[in-house]
């Protein structure tokens, strides 16, 4: 039941370590869905009134925890595969989303 804990300390690092090294909008992207991702675990277990509960297969829980912040990281790393491959759509994708800065809009 405290699946969310992983996505959790997953953007709790990557705040630590990309606020370190000013990495620019792609961390910063990357920790908005890593806590959205904990956020919705969050809201899913208070729903349900379960927010501290340690379930019956707490390993199973952690299990879940680490394939959604997998599932987050592959996406984010997707996108930025396309937007890497296919330099046009990036750049539109990245104005719009606010990942390429205004100096290298056109």
């Amino acid at each position: 039941m405290v699946c969310y804990t992983v996505p959790l300390a997953a953007a709790i690092i990557t705040s630590i370590v990309w606020g370190a090294r000013r990495s620019g909008p792609a961390g910063w992207w990357l920790n908005l869905l890593l806590y959205g991702g904990a956020l919705f675990g969050v809201v899913d277990h208070l729903w349900h009134g379960e927010l501290f509960l340690i379930g019956e297969a707490p390993l199973m829980d952690l299990l879940l925890g680490a394939t959604i912040t997998a599932a987050i990281f592959s996406g984010w790393g997707i996108t930025l595969g396309i937007a890497k491959a296919y330099p046009e759509l990036g750049r539109r994708m990245g104005c719009r989303l606010g990942i390429v800065g205004t100096s290298e809009k056109r």
